[in-house]
């Protein structure tokens, strides 16, 4: 109770110090809305439905390009950390893929795929395959030698052995893997929303453009704190729940 309040009162406190902020007039309202005009744009977006109609649309790309990157990444990097060699090149190539900004992606996808939710998707994997494929390399990697070693030693080999032995000893690494691959995805949809249109849907990277357009600011900024909030609420649902479980079951949580 003591740490939800503690959460709350801060947050509270930082909507007091904008809705300040915003009322001394320092700052024309159409640069720095202030937060009841944020919270009004909102509540109307939320009403006529363009708002959830974004959400669904931006929530349905990020999870199938996500899944299609994290099912490329993860077998490639179980191969990245077989062998030296897949090391110095796959994963050389993964690593300087991953500092890639996302948005230079884009025009590579417009070029190739045009104005189409195939432009978009192409993006979201280009965002999330190489992270995923550093994070299963480096799990692999981090399993003490003892493991393979007294599967080896019992008849253990090959596939069985990464199945059974390496991959469930690299759990733990792989959730955060996971987790940093959908914040990598996450980023990719939001660049590839903003910068290519179509007409299929309307996500929250065209609200965020749309409202630079019109200088909209209170859409700007409320559709900037939907992104975060969904962000916040997937680590909270999705991950930290199972890295609280992993790390707890292997023995990591120091307890």
């Amino acid at each position: 109770m003591r740490r939800t309040a503690v959460v709350t009162a801060f947050f509270a406190g930082l909507l007091l110090i904008w809705e300040l902020a915003a009322d001394t007039g320092w700052w024309s309202p159409v640069l720095f809305p202030s937060a009841v005009s944020v919270a009004r744009y909102l509540w109307g977006a939320m009403n006529d439905g363009t708002l959830l109609e974004a959400i669904r649309v931006t929530l349905q790309r990020l999870l199938l390009g996500y899944v299609i990157g994290a099912a490329i990444g993860l077998p490639l990097g179980v191969l990245t950390s077989s062998s030296k060699i897949m090391e110095d090149t796959l994963g050389s190539l993964a690593l300087g893929l991953q500092t890639l900004p996302s948005v230079c992606w884009v025009p590579f996808a417009v070029l190739w795929f045009g104005q189409t939710e195939s432009a978009m998707l192409f993006v979201v994997v280009m965002g999330t395959v190489w992270s995923v494929i550093i994070a299963t390399n480096h799990g692999a990697r981090t399993i003490p030698p003892i493991y393979s070693k007294a599967a080896r030693t019992m008849g253990s080999k090959g596939l069985h052995l990464w199945m059974t032995v390496m991959l469930p000893a690299s759990l733990p690494f792989l959730v955060s893997g996971m987790k940093q691959g959908w914040a990598f995805a996450w980023r990719s949809l939001m660049a590839a929303e903003i910068f290519v249109t179509i007409l299929t849907g309307f996500g929250l990277g065209q609200l965020l453009h749309y409202g630079r357009e019109l200088n909209a600011m209170d859409q700007v900024i409320g559709a900037m704190m939907v992104i975060v909030l969904i962000g916040l609420l997937a680590d909270r649902i999705l991950f930290a729940p199972w890295e609280r479980f992993l790390h707890h079951r292997w023995g990591m949580d120091g307890g």
